[in-house]
């Protein structure tokens, strides 16, 4: 699944990343998590980045449900295989079956947090691509929720996921998020397309333009949002594809004067 993940680009950034405008302002997030406001840019308005709650809730659901994933494979592939290549069962997926035919959005990020299936966010990740291809997007679903209770209407999103290519698998992770390359992004919130076209985008990013590192646990609590606890542990090292151990190159070049002293000592 994903559950955590970092947006700490500037607006200005991302407006020209996307080719969209932001109508209100927000902070730098260094661990997004259930419930927290965070921008989307949806399929009914692609020229507009907007703040939603990162937890899905379909329209016809009684209460808030903040599902944070949805799966490609929807109840295929419950092995979670990483050379899967069977049908999307996303599409037949009640909660899920409207929203990816009519509601998909591009979630914003900058990098993701995973820990491993067996210890969870106590031995986590920061997960990032390549070459500072950032910001980038994950393959979202939206939808809106009334809340009977105060008459508020939620705007709200989940993540769709796949299975693991080679770098989540050595982190020893069961599933990844849909990373969108970047011209694909139009497609993906191209209504008119055939949902066959959208579906087989639903796929793992290739895990030679992707990287990680280790951070520390401290990241499991939502309150720890800042710079210092998305940086390496002490190893400074990162994960290649390759599966080899090479020196550490910070996402966010934070932590370099202690990276140099690390060398120097």
């Amino acid at each position: 699944m994903c559950g955590r993940y970092v947006i700490v680009s500037k607006v200005e950034v991302i407006e020209k990343k996307f080719n969209a405008k932001s109508e209100v302002t927000f902070e730098p997030n260094f661990n997004v998590s259930a419930g927290v406001n965070a921008p989307i840019i949806t399929s009914d308005d692609p020229h507009k980045i907007q703040l939603s709650h990162f937890g899905f809730t379909p329209s016809f659901a009684q209460k808030k449900t903040y599902l944070l994933n949805a799966r490609a494979e929807g109840d295929h592939n419950l092995e979670n295989r990483s050379n899967f290549t069977g049908a999307k069962g996303i599409i037949k997926k009640p909660y899920f079956r409207k929203a990816i035919r009519s509601q998909r959005c591009l979630v914003i990020a900058d990098a993701f947090i995973e820990g491993t299936s067996t210890n969870k966010l106590n031995e986590p990740y920061l997960v990032y691509l390549k070459d500072k291809k950032r910001p980038f997007a994950f393959a979202g679903i939206y939808d809106e929720w009334l809340d009977s209770s105060t008459g508020e209407l939620h705007l709200n999103f989940a993540i769709i996921t796949c299975p693991p290519n080679q770098l989540m698998g050595k982190i020893q992770h069961h599933r990844m998020p849909v990373i969108l390359p970047e011209e694909f992004y139009n497609e993906y919130l191209n209504l008119d397309l055939p949902l066959s076209d959208i579906t087989s985008l639903l796929k793992s990013y290739p895990s030679d333009q992707m990287n990680a590192y280790k951070i520390a646990p401290a990241i499991k609590n939502p309150k720890n949002n800042a710079k210092e606890f998305i940086q390496p542990v002490s190893e400074w090292v990162q994960i290649e594809t390759e599966l080899k151990i090479t020196n550490q190159i910070n996402l966010f070049e934070m932590g370099k004067s202690r990276a140099k002293r690390n060398r120097n000592s």
